[in-house]
This record gives structure tokens, sequence and C-alpha cells, in this order.
């Protein structure tokens, strides 16, 4: 048997239908389901995420299988296994990635791809002109990614890149945009709080709502 093949059987002998119901309305009933909750999942595919990093190379094709496949147990095996060799991943691997966060879109698996694509950015600095291409996309997916893309870098934040990205998306109606605004700013608040605060200042009348009170969060 194949991986995916393997992958599957495991994941069809687990599958839980109340749990699948419960797990499509939540996802607005955009993505079917088995019923395999985080934990019990990560714990059945534990084996395979830890023979992709033993692995000489990013298994692209077996990937691709996942992430074309129906149930969404799938998309999220993908996002554990990327998330897991992060390390391996250079920018010629962003085509693939683009594919991914392209396809089959919504926060799930969008919030885990951007910090991947984001690690990426710390040794090479020509996803920095991606991610500012891509926060004035039409796909506002592609603008969530940018903005995001340098959550958990700490002191390693390229201020300057993230005021542009942000200022690319102020003045915007869209959810998803302004949270994400909000998430990136909170993140990087506990970090360098006074730089988040000028900023704030700076920008307010563009800033949604949302963006403020999400950004403020650790700054009260």
């Amino acid at each position: 048997m194949g991986q995916f093949a393997d992958l599957k059987a495991l994941l069809e002998a687990n599958a839980d239908k109340e749990t699948a119901r419960g797990q499509a309305a939540y996802m607005r009933n955009q993505f079917k389901f088995y019923g395999i909750k985080t934990p019990q999942r990560r714990s059945l595919t534990q084996n395979l995420i830890k023979a992709a990093k033993r692995a000489a190379k990013v298994e692209w094709d077996f990937l691709d299988q996942c992430w074309l496949a129906e149930q969404r147990e799938y998309q999220y095996f993908v996002c554990d296994y990327l998330k897991a060799v992060q390390g391996q991943l250079v920018y010629a691997d962003l085509k693939r990635l683009e594919l991914y966060v392209q396809t089959k879109q919504w926060w799930d698996t969008i919030d885990v791809l951007d910090t991947v694509i984001g690690q990426i950015g710390l040794s090479d600095k020509r996803v920095d002109q991606l991610m500012l291409d891509w926060s004035q996309a039409s796909d506002f997916w592609l603008r969530r990614i940018a903005i995001d893309h340098q959550r958990g870098r700490k002191e390693k934040t390229k201020q300057e890149l993230l005021a542009k990205i942000i200022d690319n998306n102020l003045n915007r109606e869209e959810f998803f945009i302004n949270k994400a605004i909000g998430w990136a700013l909170r993140d990087y608040s506990k970090t360098n709080p006074p730089w988040v605060k000028e900023f704030l200042a700076s920008r307010k009348n563009g800033l949604a709502e949302l963006s403020l009170r999400e950004a403020s969060k650790y700054l009260r």
C-alpha cells in the first residue's frame, strides 16, 4: 500500500459520523469530515509525521493527493506535515504552497500555511516582496497570509514590512482581513508594545474597530 492508501485506511477506521456532522456544521458545511478531532488525528498520524521529518525530501505528490481528497482531515494532515518539515522548505516550494492557499480556502488551513510561508521568509528575502504583492491581491486569503505570515517571529519581525502590508489593507470591510490585522499586531505587541501603540495611534482612522480591539488586547 502507498502512503495515501495507508492514511485513508487509518482515517476511515476511526471515523465518527456524529462528530463529523458537528465539524461540518462548524465550518458552515463547506467541507466533509471523517469526524476525527485534532488530538486523535495527530496521534493516529504521528508515525507518518515522524517519517516525514526523517525523509530526505518533501513528498509533494503525496501531499497533493491528500489536498485533493474530500474529507477535511486530509488537508489538516498536509498542514501538520508542512509544519513538521518547514525547515526544509525553500522559495521554489512557494508555487506548490500557493496552490494550497488558493484552493479549499478557509481560515483553518490559511492560518497554518501563513507561518509555514513565513518560515521560508526568514532565510530568503524574496518572500518579502511576494508578501507585499499578496497584500494587494484580489484574493483576500492571499492578503490574510501576507498580513499574518510574520506571526511568532518576535524580535525577528520586520517592522517596516509589517507596516507596509497593513497599510495596504487599511479601510477594509472584510472581516478576515481586519481580524488578521488585529491578530498580527496583537502578536507583535507581546514583543514590542511601544511600536504597536505608536502604529495604532498613527493609523487609527484607517483601522477597523475589530483590528483596534484585537491589537490592543495586551496593551491595556
